[in-house]
Parts: structure tokens; sequence; C-alpha cells
């Protein structure tokens, strides 16, 4: 067993995460008046860099955004490296959620019609790395040859060269008849996780947990796209087109609970598996469902994600690591969001992940 090689990525991520943002720092967001208050805030953090990159062409929330993606990237290509070969295909594979990520959004941008400028500055990516961070399979430039593609066709049609573009040719007739993405994106992401699952292989014996957070991840995308359609009203069979396969419960138990008559009927049924109920009472207050992305979000870090931390010598290291700089990007995200939309402070501090 190599515990050594994942103690020197222990003590080299450790040593990192020390510049991860502080309670204080935090609060210091919280108490910003607005998105360019925050942005100077975060000036003297570890996000100096790619403000000061991004500032003589963005501003504000676009500013924002730039810089939080680059710096994700930026990290997260320290964590592959940090890595030892052994544990590189799984990290590689989790980090392709940013290539899936950029795809979609392109997706969805061309299905609406909207041009390059609108687009370009939210993609996860920076020039000279690449976007989707595993193993460089789409690069900064090449994403802006996808993007200059005219409709979703010409993005398909483009991503033939990857893995990604046989997947979604399949389901390129059905969008071009219906005008609806959503088989498509489904196909992507069940993609996504089933690569997942393969790279973590028992190869060392403590990969149980992570696998069960995935498993736990999937659950929550497809418990939202339910909520989402129950809300719309739409009908069964095209939910069923939408769930991904791989969760803990299985795509028959979804589309049981979906005959629920309403959203607080199918937080009922669940509540067993996701402690919903408090989120269900400020959902009846907001009418929002990121009150439930919230809940599901933070029962999935108390269960599963702080558990990564007690296997330092494993990958679950590499994992904890990453995932903790995500919810520090989101955190940032939705305090921005709060600031944008003037929710209360006690509200924004209700949506975010904090240990």
């Amino acid at each position: 067993m190599p515990t050594s090689q994942y103690a020197s990525s222990f003590g080299r991520l450790q040593a990192i995460s020390l510049n991860l943002l502080s309670k204080e720092q935090m609060q210091n967001l919280m108490k910003a008046k607005d998105e360019t208050e925050m942005i100077k805030t975060l000036g003297s953090t570890w996000y100096q860099p790619e403000i000061e990159k991004a500032a003589s062409l963005f501003k504000e929330s676009e500013l924002l955004e730039v810089a939080l993606n680059r710096h994700l990237v930026y990290i997260n290509k320290i964590a592959l490296e940090a890595t030892p070969f052994n544990g590189k295909s799984a990290v590689r594979a989790y980090l392709s959620k940013w290539d899936i990520y950029n795809i979609e959004l392109i997706l969805s941008a061309k299905s609406m019609g909207r041009p390059i400028s609108e687009t370009e500055s939210f993609l996860v990516s920076s020039r000279n790395v690449p976007a989707g961070i595993s193993a460089g399979n789409i690069s900064h430039d090449e994403m802006k040859i996808i993007l200059s593609q005219t409709g979703v066709d010409g993005v398909v049609n483009q991503l033939v060269k990857y893995n990604y573009g046989p997947i979604l040719m399949q389901h390129l007739e059905t969008y071009q008849k219906t005008g609806d993405l959503g088989p498509m994106m489904s196909a992507l992401q069940t993609f996504y996780y089933h690569n997942l699952f393969e790279s973590l292989k028992f190869f060392q014996g403590d990969e149980g947990l992570i696998r069960d957070y995935i498993r736990a991840e999937i659950d929550k995308k497809n418990v939202l796209s339910i909520l989402k359609a129950k809300e719309s009203n739409l009908d069964k069979d095209l939910v069923a087109k939408h769930i991904i396969e791989g969760g803990k419960m299985t795509k028959n138990e979804l589309l049981d609970v979906y005959n629920a008559k309403d959203v607080p009927e199918i937080v009922g049924r669940i509540e067993n598996r996701f402690m919903l109920v408090n989120a269900l009472a400020q959902y009846k207050k907001s009418n929002s469902l990121i009150d439930f992305e919230v809940a599901l979000d933070k029962f999935i870090n108390s269960e599963y994600v702080k558990k990564l931390k007690n296997i330092a010598l494993s990958i679950g290291t590499i994992f904890y690591f990453i995932i903790n700089t995500e919810h520090e990007r989101e955190n940032i995200k939705r305090i921005a969001y709060g600031k944008r939309y003037n929710l209360s402070a006690d509200y924004i501090n209700s949506l975010l992940l904090i240990e």
C-alpha cells in the first residue's frame, strides 16, 4: 500500500488548505454591501491573482465569476499534480465534471441563441489550462472554437472528436424535433458518472466512501429534477428521460415518488432519506427550490464529505481538498447571489456550507 505517496499529498494539500477563507473572512464577505465590495475583500486573499488578471476585461458579477472559475482551475491543477500516479485516473474522471459543465452551458446558450460574449466568461477555464482540467481533453482555445459554432448541431458536430460527441449525436434528432436538451444533458451526466465509478474500483480498498458520496450526489440531482418537474407539472414519461442512474434511489423508486400530487408530498415520501422538512418550511415562504438544494448539500457534506478527512493517507485526502474548494466557490457565489437580490443576511447565511 503506497501510503508514503499519499502522505506527501496530504502534507502538500494541508499546507495549501491554509489559504481557504476563514469564517471571519467569509463573514466579511457577508458584510460587503455589493459584489464590487466583495471583490475588493477577496483581493487580499488567494483569489487576488485571478481578480487582477480579469479586472481589465470584466466588471462586477462577470469579474467575480471569471476569477472564481479560473481560481478553481488553478487549484484543481495543483490537486491533480499532488495525486500519486495510481490515483490520477480517478481524480481526472472526477474533474471532467467541468468539461460536462462547459458543454451544457454552451448547448444551453446555443439553444437560446445567446452570443459568445454572454457565455465565454462563465466557462470554467483559463488560458493555457485545460478547460475541463481532466487530462487536457478540451483546451481553452478549442472551447472558443466550439462556442463559435452555429447552433446546437454545430456544437455537437465539433465535439465528435471527443468522447462526448458520439453520446450527444444519439440524441440530436430528438432535440431537432422537440427542442428539448434534456436527453442530451442526461446522457452526458450518465456517461460522466459511469466513467467515474469505473475509475474508482477498489485498487487500494478505501474508495467506498467516495463512491457513496457520488451516489448521494446523483440522488441530489435526481431529487431536484423531480421537484422542479413537479412544480412545472411535467409528464412522467418526460421526467423519466431526465433521471440519472447510479444513485442509491433507483429510477423506479424516483418515478414512484413522482406520482405524489405536489412538492410537499414528494418531500414527505423521501424524508426518511434526506430530512428535508426544514427546507420545506422555508420553501413555503420563498417558493424557491434552492432551499432544497442547500439542504441536500448540507446533508451530503455531513454524511460523506466530512468523513473523507478521516482517511487521510488515501485518495480521500485529494477528494476532501477538491470538494472543500468547490464548497468555498459555491459559498461565495451564494453570497453574491444574495447581494444581487437584496436577500437578508440571515437567509444568505442559511445558504452557506460552512463546517
